[in-house]
This record gives structure tokens, C-alpha cells and sequence, in this order.
């Protein structure tokens, strides 16, 4: 990279911060007078020393011809900025979604465009600060979807930075463009790793009907204890109380299998990050099967349950296990 292109880089990076460091994140922002800049691009300016040329021309000759087709071309080019700023001008920018990802993928976040009025907007590019894929669309409806995506390196929050919109339409004289701070953020699993659940880990592996448990329930009837004060009057088998054997009440259980539970721990001395890839893969593996599992990472515990909100809850607290900023 040259030094010409280092200084530029560099500009326009201070400028960017300086921009995103006047708002404030929010949910939703308007690009207003004090948020668009516009300048021109490079055909942009490469028109307006033609004019110049040609104003020169048009002095040296004294050629009323080409002091008309100049001031003409002068008058195209002072429309343009106008156009170009309208295009940006009055859009509103919602956060709508932001999903999960994990390690080494490409989060992806949704935004909402919004107008106001009944002009169109075209040619659209937005980007993420975060070396995030530009997208371009047309906002022709009043209210437009788009997903921005941008890379996720390591697990944890990604803040990917202020959002940029920028439209070169309609002539491609006049670059018009907005940083806006936008709150989104997104929660980044650990990579999964590939790695078979162990003989003490699997659901079907040693869990005979001697290893099953009893809990109190209503599946089944497991026979009659004596009725003590508290019980409910629906317990009490009354059969058995009019053939003069006393009161008792029935008693039912369920059955369920053994808890399973993943240690980090018990991993043993290998890397943090290995081991926690390790873990969101059992996590999967389990919550596939619809197996009660709990979760243990140091001084956190998760209690044994099973289904998707508890399978969110184990590979949030992977993605955020060790991290200052977990809050």
C-alpha cells in the first residue's frame, strides 16, 4: 500500500470515528442535512475540468456557441448535487433482527428502510463498517427489508460497527453519503467441533431399567401407603377403606432417565477454546435428540432440562464463558 493511499486510509477512518462519536446508537435513525456529506467523484471532477477547459475555449474564441453548451453542462452539474443529496435525504433506518451465528461465520443483521413521502429512492449501497459485503438496493416502496452480513471471527458479542449508506444516482457526478450508529449487536456461538459423544454421554449407553429413576408423578400406579393429613381426598382408595383395611391412598410415579451433564472441567487440560467446541457440539448432539442435559463452566450451572429456549440458554453461556464483557 502506498503512502498516498496509507494517508487517505487513514483520513477517511478519523473522519468515520469522528462522525459515529456525534450520535448516539439507537434502534432507528433519519438521515437528515447534518448527517449527509456529499462530494464529487472522480467523474465528477474529471467533468468539471472539462468545463473548465471549455470555458477557457470558449474565452480564447469568443465562441457564443461554446459558452452556451458550457453553462448548460455547468447547469446539469449544479441539478446533479441536488439529486444526488434528495436520494439519501428523509430515509429512515430501523433495526429489525440480528441473529445468532457462530465462530467463522457471516452474522447477518436486518435493517428496515423507511420513507416518508412518496419519491423513490434508487440505488442504494449500504456496508458495514466491519469489512461487511455492500448491498445495493432500491427503496420504491414505503418500506424495504435488507440483511447486512458481516464476518464473526471468535465468539462473543459483534458490534459491527456504524452502518454507511451511500448513492452516487442519478449521474454519477456526486457521491452522497451518512455513517449512522445503529444498536446492533449479535451473539456469536464457539465453532462446533466435531467430536462423538462419549460412552458417558450417550442417552441409550449403560441407561437400563435398573439405572431409571423414580420420581413422583401421575404416569403410573406403584401401590398404597398410608394416608397422612394433607393428602388429597382424591388419593385415598376407598375400596380398600370399605373392605376394613384402613385408609390409605394410592401412590403414582413416573420414570425418567438419568440427567446427563456436561462438565467443562472434566475435559481436562486441553485449550479453553477446544473445549468449548467440544461442548457446543454435545449441546447440539443432545438438544437433536430431545435429551435432558445440564451444563457446568466453572462456577456456572445449568440446571438439566431439554428443548430450544434451554438450548439457547447452554450456548449462550459457552459464547460467553471467560469474557470481561459478558454482561
Amino acid at each position: 500500500m502506498s503512502l498516498v493511499s496509507e494517508w487517505r486510509h487513514a483520513l477517511r477512518a478519523r473522519m468515520r470515528r469522528w462522525v459515529l462519536s456525534r450520535q448516539r446508537p439507537a434502534r432507528s435513525h433519519r438521515l437528515t442535512q447534518n448527517r449527509i456529506f456529499i462530494l464529487p467523484t472522480r467523474a465528477g471532477s474529471a467533468f468539471l475540468l472539462v468545463l473548465l477547459l471549455m470555458l477557457v475555449m470558449a474565452i480564447n474564441y469568443e465562441n457564443n456557441l461554446i459558452y452556451a453548451l458550457t453553462f448548460l453542462l455547468l447547469g446539469i452539474f449544479m441539478v446533479a448535487i441536488f439529486h444526488t443529496y434528495s436520494n439519501l435525504a428523509g430515509i429512515e433506518v430501523r433495526v429489525l433482527d440480528a441473529a445468532p451465528c457462530f465462530a467463522t461465520e457471516s452474522a447477518g443483521f436486518e435493517l428496515e428502510l423507511c420513507r416518508h413521502s412518496t419519491r423513490r429512492f434508487e440505488q442504494l449501497t449500504f456496508t458495514l463498517e466491519r469489512q461487511g459485503e455492500p448491498c445495493v438496493v432500491d427503496l420504491l416502496q414505503p418500506r424495504q427489508a435488507l440483511r447486512l452480513y458481516c464476518p464473526a471471527p471468535r465468539r462473543g458479542w459483534l458490534n459491527p460497527g456504524g452502518v454507511k449508506v451511500e448513492t452516487t444516482y442519478p449521474l454519477g457526478l456526486f457521491r452522497a453519503w451518512a455513517w449512522l450508529n445503529l444498536d446492533m449487536k449479535t451473539l456469536v456461538y464457539p465453532l462446533p467441533l466435531e467430536a462423538p459423544l462419549p460412552a458417558s454421554l450417550q442417552p441409550a449407553a449403560g441407561h437400563g431399567r435398573d439405572a431409571i429413576t423414580q420420581r413422583n408423578g401421575d404416569d403410573d400406579f406403584a401401590g398404597l401407603e398410608r394416608f397422612q393429613p394433607g393428602m388429597s381426598p382424591r388419593q385415598v382408595d376407598w375400596k380398600s377403606y370399605a373392605r376394613g383395611r384402613g385408609l390409605h391412598a394410592k401412590h403414582f410415579a413416573g420414570h425418567q432417565d438419568p440427567d446427563l451433564w456436561l462438565d467443562l472441567d472434566a475435559l481436562g487440560s486441553e485449550a479453553l477454546e477446544k473445549r468449548l467446541s467440544r461442548l457446543t457440539a454435545w449441546v447440539l448432539e443432545l438438544s437433536a435428540r430431545d435429551v435432558r442435559f445440564g451444563l457446568r463452566l466453572g462456577q456456572f450451572v445449568l440446571t438439566p432440562a431439554r428443548g430450544e429456549g434451554h438450548r439457547v440458554r447452554a450456548l449462550s453461556a459457552l459464547a460467553l464463558y471467560g469474557l470481561e464483557d459478558a454482561s
